[in-house]
């Protein structure tokens, strides 16, 4: 029953007629020593501080940032080889997408499409086709980007700012164009980048506020094939 389970259940006092239960044994001096001493726990070594990255997992970092990349919108000042400033908003998406829309003064716009890019000026009512294997961009444009196989890599450098990674590539118009590539020093962030065409000209791109995988409006990568852009 419920009492007789409760009662079997319960701890006895002891019985009068039970001698109560003898000490513990005495432990002796060392005995207690060895249960008073505290043995101390090393602390984990904190882990040696990683090295310099080298070359070549620069440039694989690089890649690998190119291509998680799916869009970036950022602002963007352009300063030419002759000092003249340009300021607007780029927008991205990988593969082969990409917009440059200047602000006023400037009446220029810069579009790919995935196939072509297009040039346009605005006030002249102008648009110049190219394909987008002959840009210097393909670090943005390509759907894998491996710097150092389709681009050839020609200098990595470091300095307290970031990482520098300079390119040839002798596919774009003109001939052979030299590009150089700005990022942080973990190379998790592309800040900028230098364009010296085969002429000569320089051109540099800094970027701000960069958003990466926002959703961007694909009507922005539109380029009219059929005629000639209307002057706004």
């Amino acid at each position: 029953t419920q009492s007789q389970t409760a009662a079997a259940t319960a701890p006895q006092p002891p019985s009068a007629a039970s001698p109560p239960a003898a000490p513990p044994a005495a432990t002796t001096l060392a005995d207690a020593r060895a249960a008073a001493t505290v043995v101390p726990v090393a602390a984990p070594s904190p882990a040696a501080p990683a090295g310099p990255l080298t070359d070549r997992q620069i440039v694989d970092k690089a890649n690998a940032y190119f291509n998680g990349l799916s869009t970036l919108v950022a602002d963007f000042t352009q300063v030419g080889g002759d000092g003249r400033r340009s300021t607007g908003r780029l927008y991205l998406q990988r593969p082969g997408k990409l917009r440059f829309e200047y602000a006023a003064p400037s009446n220029l716009e810069v579009v790919a499409d995935g196939s072509s890019v297009a040039v346009r000026d605005r006030k002249l009512a102008t648009q110049d086709l190219y394909n987008i294997g002959q840009t210097p961009l393909k670090f943005l444009l390509r759907d894998r980007v491996t710097l150092g196989l389709d681009i050839r890599v020609t200098d990595v450098d470091r300095d307290p700012s970031g990482v520098r990674i300079t390119l040839e590539d002798r596919s774009t118009i003109g001939g052979t164009s030299r590009i150089t590539l700005y990022f942080d020093q973990g190379v998790e962030t592309l800040s900028q980048w230098r364009i010296v065409d085969p002429q000569g000209f320089q051109t540099t791109v800094v970027l701000s506020n960069l958003d990466r995988g926002r959703r961007v409006d694909q009507r922005l990568f539109v380029i009219n094939y059929e005629r000639m852009l209307d002057v706004r």
